[in-house]
């Protein structure tokens, strides 16, 4: 019963900004210039784990938006799931995965669900989801991932470490294949992206590319964060053509 009293109260009790503070404000215009995902772009692990995909990020993991998703997830303040949820979708646009798209979020241990009182990557998908299809984009979600055994807590831990811990963690739920082509796409037809709402290592999302994988639902055609370390943003040189010489 944790959930919805802590929704209620975040919309009618004067709250501050989650992000730096400042006074009766969910989210103030500079925090929530820090998550519009106008510095979305690709990001890579160093060393990716195999079987990573192409990922993209809304935001480095830093300042204003480190507080923001803390504050989701740890604290329980549920309204942020709005203003993350448009980060993730602009996180994905950035990736070009389609006009059909099917978010798969990473899910959380139980354990870790009834402690915080919801699920924080399925919560941002769901509010991701519902901004594509204003844009026009044929987007859903589809929570197809489960924990198949208990896993370590991964803080503190090393890529290696992390990718042991994870290494055949998740597998999807009965009935996965017709979740996916829930609305009459094939589970081929429509592009999965993985969902999260920070990258480290990539080897959560190395883990349930490897679940979907082999469970044949389908290739996937991405993953998508709201944020990422500044370090691991990909830096794309934009090629200029020379000018032309005078008479040529």
């Amino acid at each position: 019963m944790r959930g919805w009293w802590q929704e209620l109260a975040g919309l009618v009790l004067p709250i501050d900004c989650a992000g730096c503070g400042a006074a009766r404000a969910l989210l103030c215009p500079r925090c929530g210039e820090a998550l519009s995902g106008a510095a979305a772009g690709p990001v890579r692990p160093s060393p990716p784990p195999r079987g990573l995909p192409a990922v993209h990020a809304a935001a480095a993991y830093e300042g204003a938006v480190r507080a923001v998703v803390l504050a989701h997830k740890e604290r329980g303040a549920l309204p942020l799931a709005g203003p993350l949820g448009a980060a993730l979708a602009a996180a994905v646009r950035s990736g070009g995965a389609g006009r059909e798209l099917v978010l798969v979020p990473v899910p959380s241990a139980r354990a870790q669900v009834r402690a915080r009182g919801h699920d924080p990557a399925r919560r941002i998908a769901l509010a991701a989801a519902g901004r594509l299809r204003r844009a026009g984009c044929a987007a859903r979600v589809a929570p197809v991932l489960r924990q198949r055994r208990p896993v370590a807590d991964q803080a503190g831990l090393g890529a290696r470490e992390r990718r042991e811990n994870l290494a055949g963690a998740l597998a999807v739920v009965p009935g996965a294949a017709a979740a996916v082509a829930a609305g009459g796409a094939r589970p081929a037809g429509a592009g999965i992206v993985l969902v999260d709402d920070l990258i480290t290592t990539g080897a959560t999302l190395a883990e349930a590319a490897r679940a979907v994988r082999a469970a044949g639902l389908g290739p996937v055609a991405g993953a998508a964060v709201v944020a990422a370390p500044a370090g691991s943003f990909v830096r794309i040189r934009s090629k200029t053509r020379p000018e032309q010489r005078s008479g040529e």
